[in-house]
């Protein structure tokens, strides 16, 4: 359908304009966690923010209460869960996927990138994407926690420190 009624307007921008306000103060409240890529829950987490937000906006069928109890719940559920797993090691564990190393001293760790699904191209992609032209140039690249690929170039390396705890 091209148009209902106004009233059905009206509601999506006076509903949508409270419920954009509602989103921004649980996002100022909830803190710059909420918003994150740090792992896949709260990727999840930002999903569901968003599509929270359309429901509120294009469904009648619920009031900007229930949308706005939905909105800090969610925010609610996300500090628990961030902060439970920053105290306790088996809920980190289960929340988030430990980062991979997949390429040390220019040579690719084929277990780790069948075990990660990653292929030799997309290593090459990332090498490339941040200037490097060699893969021999290159120290280590690590499948991150959040589903990036961090490229550490042999005058990067350091001690190697950041490395410490990966397999």
């Amino acid at each position: 359908m091209w148009f209902d009624t106004w009233a059905d307007l009206g509601r999506v921008l006076a509903v949508g304009s409270a419920a954009y306000v509602t989103l921004v103060l649980v996002l100022r409240f909830s803190g710059k966690r909420t918003l994150s890529k740090l792992n896949a829950f709260d990727l999840v987490v930002t999903v569901a923010l968003g599509s929270t937000l359309a429901t509120i906006l294009l469904s009648a069928d619920v009031s900007w209460a229930e949308g706005a109890v939905a909105l800090v719940l969610l925010a609610v559920l996300q500090l628990t869960v961030s902060a439970t797993s920053a105290r306790m090691p088996r809920v980190r564990s289960a929340v988030t996927a430990r980062p991979t190393v997949l390429l040390r001293d220019g040579e690719p760790l084929q277990s780790a990138l069948r075990r990660q699904r990653i292929t030799l191209d997309e290593l090459r992609q990332a090498a490339r994407s941040t200037g490097v032209g060699g893969l021999d140039q290159v120290w280590a690249i690590v499948l991150e926690s959040d589903g990036t690929l961090s490229v550490i170039t042999r005058s990067q390396r350091g001690d190697g420190s950041a490395l410490d705890g990966l397999a």
